[in-house]
């Protein structure tokens, strides 16, 4: 049995133990992954909040723009330095949270990488900052730089992640190599050929051998745009290199046994859908899964009664058939013995009664279809283990809530089941 995982059966997927896996001083990264819209912040907002009161030195690390978890951590905002939670840690733990600013992360990759001379160039060539502030890919890659900083100053025993809303959860382990790719590619190898060659040698080569290209490139991106491009390309030539280096070590960060996968997903065909290929693909690249965290699971705590004899009983009901039961067989009701103004009264309970069966009805159907999208992942994937948080009835806004999200993690059942 694998740490923080819990068995339970043949006939139900093991048990996420998170308490376990935050109690686990070898676990130094938690990476929460899934699809958008599935609650993957305040799931990492909620694992900080209970490291901290465990004991822990958590910094949390969002990519979240909506500044959802600022407010309800009490902070006024997030940015791209940690900073701490008050009231969140207990028996020495701290929590820190920050919010991933993608341009000043590479602001600071090029600070810290070139001298404060070519620094400045780059910093106000203009095709650079497009680069920095929306190529595709761009912001998983900074995430990835912005882990391996966190890591390597060593303040915090435990860093979590809250990766980038991306159209598909497989971008946050694309993105360094895409990049890496760009940067390393044929295009930019040819615009860089100029400035290794140097002096006259260079210009030749760059009139005669590229004086087809260029002019074509003109053509297409604009001569202002090309000479930008050429210049920002002579000017990083010494750290692209770098960004390879920094993607790949921070990829086998990534695979070490101290990094622990959370695949966050919603009940839902395409959130598990996307879970599925997660889980997949951390597999395939050899990274360590913790298990899958199920958010919005509905439970009832009167799932005795059926959705078909709750709808049953409604409809009887509503056509006035329903029976008083007297020593187990039905009888109509006596209109005679009753007070005026009874059937009125019982009219109105009635109705109210049905409406409340056939609401129950709806819940244990959505519970039924719950647990036969959950049921079609746990049969494609055994082994994952899983922690299922039930819904709540509103949006959480403060640390009481995340409290209450991380009791509901360590528990690991929904209400009610």
């Amino acid at each position: 049995m694998s740490e923080g995982v819990d068995t339970v059966g043949l006939d139900t997927p093991p048990r996420l133990a998170v308490d376990r896996l935050l109690d686990d001083r070898e676990t130094r990264i938690i990476v929460c992954c899934g699809a958008g819209g599935v609650g993957k912040t305040t799931t990492a907002a909620a694992l900080g909040v209970r490291a901290a009161a465990r004991g822990r030195k958590a910094v949390v690390l969002t990519i979240d723009p909506a500044r959802r978890l600022a407010q309800s951590m009490g902070i006024d905002s997030l940015d791209n330095t940690p900073r701490r939670v008050e009231t969140a840690g207990e028996d020495g733990g701290e929590l820190h949270a920050m919010m991933l600013d993608m341009k000043r992360t590479f602001d600071e990759i090029v600070e810290g990488h070139a001298d404060p001379e070519r620094a400045r160039a780059i910093l106000a060539n203009p095709f650079y900052q497009s680069l920095s502030a929306g190529f595709a890919g761009t912001q998983e890659y900074m995430a990835m730089e912005k882990l391996g900083q966190l890591r390597a100053r060593d303040d915090w025993d435990l860093i979590i992640v809250d990766t980038p809303p991306s159209r598909s959860a497989l971008d946050f382990l694309d993105a360094p190599g895409r990049l890496g790719s760009f940067l390393d590619g044929k295009f930019i190898r040819v615009l860089m050929a100029p400035a290794k060659v140097g002096g006259r040698a260079g210009m030749k080569f760059l009139n005669v051998g590229m004086s087809m290209m260029t002019g074509t490139l003109s053509k297409l991106m604009g001569a202002s745009l090309l000479k930008d491009v050429q210049t920002f390309v002579a000017a990083m030539d010494t750290m692209f290199g770098g960004f390879r280096t920094r993607a790949d070590a921070t990829f086998r960060l990534l695979q070490a046994p101290g990094t622990a996968f959370l695949v966050v997903a919603a009940p839902e065909p395409d959130a598990l859908r996307e879970a599925a290929y997660f889980v997949e693909r951390l597999a395939a690249e050899r990274m360590p899964l913790a298990g899958l965290v199920l958010n919005r699971v509905h439970g009832s705590g009167a799932d005795q009664l059926s959705a078909e004899r709750a709808l049953a009983a409604a409809e009887n009901l509503e056509e006035g058939g329903i029976v008083d039961q007297e020593s187990g067989k039905a009888g109509l009701r006596d209109t005679a013995a009753e007070p005026p103004g009874a059937d009125d009264d019982t009219t109105a309970v009635d109705r109210i009664t049905a409406g409340l069966l056939r609401l129950h009805a709806e819940r244990m159907q959505v519970i039924a279809r719950e647990q036969r999208t959950r049921d079609r992942f746990t049969s494609l994937h055994p082994e994952v283990a899983v922690a299922e948080v039930a819904a709540l009835p509103g949006d959480v806004h403060d640390l009481a809530g995340l409290r209450a999200i991380g009791e509901r993690l360590a528990a690991g059942v929904p209400a009610g089941a």
